[in-house]
């Protein structure tokens, strides 16, 4: 079934079509029962689609056990990274799924403030959900909401800086505040001091756009649409050498070959398969021996990966993986926010040895210092970038190692 993409309930910025076919309902379940609604994002086992998989239920419940008012909810949209491409479409085909799930979270943590934080460079999610939100405005929910929470609640668009390092979460409050995205080290973590100084609840688009619905159906209905007792559906962004690239809602759980070879329509030019960059290009690869494996978190990181934002880049046999994996490091130290040194340095070195070796000009000791620096280089950044970087690279290395032999070789 799918719960995000179906294209009854796409219907952009018609809220009145959107209530047609049953939306509020989850809003209205919470509204009878705020203190239930924890307990049923838990029981349903949601987890944070924008990377991490960390269980929804425990940062609203820590934003929830916050003293005061004033909190803030950061729907993040920034969405920047090659392969992922969820987010937009569910700001601008169902935007009021959203923000139904971002007032439920609301709701649910006592914060009076929804900010639905996008990319500028997505100019019809921003046109779309100010469309949106002028609805919302004018919906009598807003009212009741208000008087449930104790204070007036506001919805607000914020345009981002459009830079990767954006969509981390504590440069995301940054941005929201207007101020450069820098992050910033944890502990504290936004559920303590956020936006303001307030505690702030960010999440990701996709994670909020599942609240309602599992608010207006429950969370049974929602397990149950998974596959192996991963619980739910999945948006992977499947693209590559693929024939049939694109958006695909699928069970949590969804073997990788069956995403492949059924919806993606097999390989581009009758390749044989060679390998798939998980959740985006700062995780690891599976290969043709992983095609049988269920796409969920537990399952990927019992194989040493991840699922990350569920970006899918298929490779096939002829393609470069020291290509593909330089390209991507290079996208990395482009978009380094110069911050931590360990990461703007560490980052440059990489893709400055990875375009020389890719280029025929590779030194014995290449290979060697490449490996130092995915040792050294992990967890000295304030957020995750230079460690995507060394994660992609040392999944590189390992896989497919002769094929970084062969190309230093031929120097």
């Amino acid at each position: 079934m799918k719960v995000l993409t179906d294209e009854r309930r796409c219907v952009g910025a018609d809220l009145a079509a959107w209530m047609a076919l049953g939306g509020g309902e989850g809003l209205e379940r919470a509204l009878a029962d705020p203190a239930a609604v924890i307990p049923a994002i838990e029981a349903a086992g949601l987890r944070g689609l924008g990377g991490a998989g960390f269980p929804t239920h425990r940062k609203w419940a820590a934003v929830a056990a916050q003293p005061g008012p004033g909190k803030w909810v950061v729907c993040n949209g920034n969405e920047d990274e090659p392969g992922t491409f969820k987010d937009r479409f569910l700001l601008s085909r169902t935007p009021h799924q959203v923000i139904e799930g971002a007032l439920v979270a609301a709701l649910a943590v006592g914060a009076a403030t929804v900010v639905l934080y996008v990319n500028p460079r997505e100019a019809a999610a921003v046109r779309v959900l100010r469309e949106a939100v002028a609805q919302w405005e004018a919906h009598p929910l807003l009212p009741r909401l208000s008087e449930a929470l104790g204070e007036s609640l506001r919805l607000l668009v914020v345009t981002g800086s459009g830079l990767y390092v954006g969509g981390e979460e504590t440069a995301a409050v940054a941005s929201v505040m207007g101020g450069f995205p820098f992050p910033t080290l944890k502990p504290p973590f936004p559920a303590e001091r956020g936006v303001n100084g307030a505690p702030t609840l960010v999440n990701n688009v996709e994670t909020l756009a599942h609240a309602g619905q599992i608010l207006r159906a429950g969370p049974e209905w929602y397990r149950g649409l998974g596959l192996g007792g991963a619980p739910g559906t999945k948006l992977f962004s499947l693209s590559g050498d693929v024939l049939h690239p694109g958006l695909h809602e699928l069970p949590m759980g969804t073997p990788l070959r069956s995403l492949v070879f059924e919806h993606g329509g097999g390989m581009l030019g009758g390749k044989a398969f060679k390998a798939v960059f998980t959740g985006g290009p700062s995780n690891t690869l599976l290969t043709a021996d992983d095609l049988d494996a269920p796409l969920d978190f537990d399952n990927l990181r019992a194989r040493g990966s991840r699922l990350g934002t569920g970006a899918m880049i298929v490779v096939g046999e002829g393609t470069s993986i020291l290509r593909k994996t330089a390209e991507y490091v290079a996208f990395f130290a482009a978009n380094s926010c110069g911050q931590c040194p360990p990461c703007k340095i560490g980052t440059h070195q990489i893709s400055r040895i990875l375009e020389r070796i890719e280029a025929g000009a590779g030194r014995p000791g290449d290979l060697q210092a490449l490996e130092n620096l995915t040792e050294l280089l992990p967890g000295s950044g304030r957020c995750g970038l230079v460690d995507g970087a060394a994660t992609v690279l040392g999944s590189s290395l390992k896989t497919f190692r002769a094929e970084y032999e062969r190309a230093v070789e031929r120097h």
